[in-house]
């Protein structure tokens, strides 16, 4: 994590890094009256994002982990309704992600065909006698279904099954970005997991001051005043941030950018940036971007992003260009930091998550955003992830580079469009190599006819182009889909 130049701080700027020093360890609101201001976050009174819409299949079941529960999402087609289950048969605890959805629109655990409809009940037990008594019914088959709503063109789900809990959208929402729905806006959006903690990747997404140095050639920082006396040597053009933090509390915080922008973080997944164009900027209803990241805690030392980003510009961009191909820079742009964050967490782990204060060295204003998610971190959740179930809370041990930094799994698996284009592109690959031994066939074949020198040059180079082409896609799908390094140092 870069660290700006050091600045002049007046006391108000540094009001964040204080906070470490003034106030006293976390103590639960409910067991210690003295500590009643300092509220405790209920990690399972949330909603929490499972994937993009785009990249479901409706016919089929899709498992993942959020929050230490291994859970399945699948649509249920006589409601029109997007569900989640916990992905466990009641019968034998086998994954219902390994199911189907059988011909009456119901969810079958392929291990022993039991069904199950939209609200968790077994509907049918194929092995029970069809004229016995009803096992089916019993509570004991059911599946545990969570509340879920579709919002954004993103599936939410809360992760607490049971009756009481079915209401819970009367009473709590998932937090909502208007501009997502709003016609007059395009959204790019897509979702990748990482080998490295949830605190770790929100801290991350929240440190503007390392965008031009750990994503040097990739993205452009932010356009810092000059600042005199700097060092001309920081071709990256790094700079002061002169931030401030306001309303921070149980739900999150807020800084307000002197552009009109903003940054605000709703506990404890969404980080939204909304800012003008920069030539915009003085403009009153001009070119609006924004970032949104939805920062998934899947386990120790496993995360997940779903990033959208709303603009309302550029629409026939999305209309012509395939979401896929945005995703090869927004992969690489990721691929950046990746190793590093890895890297940084087990050194955070070995320094102990309580003493992370004591670990770093945040001088600068700069900082000012980490260390607000640090204070929140701290105080609220005692710098732990409230998991659903029981965890390992031991990190994994660190995978070979080429497996940390792997794109398959980590994203194309669950990409709709990004599996599409390399099922397709791998196809065109083949045709191309086919269609390189057939050009030869039909040129060895020709040999002994009046076939001239110019058509058997320009048939052996059309072969030759051809093998050429496949090889460069083959190429190209593994750095763009499997795997490509970034070495820092040669950028």
């Amino acid at each position: 994590m870069a660290v700006a130049p050091q600045t002049t701080e007046s006391p108000k700027e540094a009001e964040v890094e204080l906070d470490w020093l003034s106030s006293s360890p976390p103590v639960s609101a409910r067991t210690n009256k003295a500590a009643e201001e300092v509220l405790e976050f209920d990690w399972l009174d949330q909603w929490y994002p499972f994937a993009p819409v785009c990249d479901l299949d409706p016919a089929a079941p899709h498992g993942k982990t959020v929050l230490g529960l291994r859970v399945v999402a699948w649509h249920d087609r006589n409601a029109g309704e997007w569900r989640v289950f916990d992905d466990a048969c009641p019968h034998r605890l086998a994954p219902l992600s390994e199911g189907r959805i059988d011909a009456k629109g119901r969810l079958q655990c392929v291990y022993h065909g039991w069904c199950f409809d939209g609200r968790g009940s077994c509907e049918f037990i194929p092995q029970a006698p069809a004229l016995g008594p009803p096992v089916h019914k019993s509570s004991k088959a059911c599946a545990s279904a969570y509340p879920t709503v579709v919002q954004n063109s993103i599936l939410w789900f809360y992760p607490r099954a049971g009756a009481e809990h079915r209401d819970v959208l009367q009473r709590k929402r998932p937090p909502f970005v208007p501009e997502m729905d709003d016609p007059s806006f395009t959204t790019a959006i897509g979702m990748r997991d990482f080998p490295f903690g949830y605190d770790v990747l929100m801290e991350n997404l929240m440190d503007p001051a390392h965008v031009p140095y750990a994503h040097k050639g990739l993205v452009q920082g932010l356009s810092y005043k000059e600042d005199p006396g700097r060092d001309e040597s920081d071709t990256e053009r790094g700079g002061p941030l002169k931030i401030k933090i306001e309303d921070a509390n149980l739900d999150g915080f807020v800084w307000p950018q002197e552009n009109g922008g903003s940054f605000w973080y709703a506990a404890p997944c969404m980080v939204h940036y909304s800012s003008l164009v920069p030539r915009d900027e003085k403009k009153a209803g001009g070119r609006r971007f924004m970032l949104v990241f939805m920062c998934v805690p899947v386990a120790p030392g496993r995360s997940r992003l779903i990033w959208a980003f709303p603009r309302n510009f550029g629409h026939l961009l999305d209309k012509i260009i395939p979401r896929w191909f945005f995703h090869i820079a927004q992969n690489k742009l990721l691929d950046s930091d990746l190793y590093l964050l890895h890297a940084e967490e087990r050194n955070f782990a070995a320094a102990g998550s309580e003493n992370w204060h004591k670990a770093v060295y945040v001088p600068t204003s700069a900082d000012a955003i980490v260390l607000a998610f640090r204070n929140w971190f701290r105080k609220h959740c005692n710098s732990q992830v409230g998991w659903a179930a029981p965890t390992v809370k031991q990190l994994p041990a660190s995978p070979t580079r080429d497996t940390l930094m792997e794109r398959y799994w980590s994203h194309v698996a669950q990409c709709a469009s990004c599996s599409a284009a390399l099922k397709d592109i791998k196809a065109l690959e083949v045709a191309l190599q086919l269609a390189s031994v057939a050009v030869l066939g039909f040129l060895a074949a020709t040999l002994q006819r009046t076939t001239s020198p110019v058509h058997r040059a320009g048939l052996v180079s059309l072969a030759v182009l051809c093998m050429a082409a496949s090889r460069w896609l083959d190429t190209f799908v593994r750095n763009t889909f499997y795997f490509q390094d970034y070495v820092h140092a040669h950028k």
